[in-house]
């Protein structure tokens, strides 16, 4: 691929997910939507903080947002998100587990 613009797009996305509390929504996220209130009650914090956090990855593409009455609730723009999330948690396994083989043999 020659153009380059698909490489910062992607890493735009990748700095989207870069954060703790952004991959615990993600994985909340997966079966199903839910509101602001629950998400915050989920996963504690503060509102100003999530908020903050889920507009960053509504604004990437990564999580939906509609609107219900005074309600906000949010799900994933496409299951393809929590795929990409749940490989690169494979791949930090298989890392932990080649980490504590070498350590076992030392």
């Amino acid at each position: 691929m020659n153009d380059k613009r698909i490489f910062e797009l992607h890493a735009d996305v990748c700095k989207a997910l870069g954060h703790p509390l952004r991959i615990e929504v993600i994985d909340l996220l997966q079966e199903n939507e839910l509101n602001f209130s629950d998400i915050l009650e989920i996963t504690g914090g503060l509102k100003s903080n999530l908020s903050q956090h889920l507009t960053i990855m509504t604004n990437k593409g990564i999580l939906k947002m509609r609107r219900e009455g005074k309600s906000n609730y949010y799900s994933l723009s496409t299951k393809k998100v929590a795929q990409a999330c749940q490989l690169m948690r494979d791949v930090l396994i298989d890392n932990l587990e080649k980490q504590k083989k070498i350590f076992e043999n030392i």
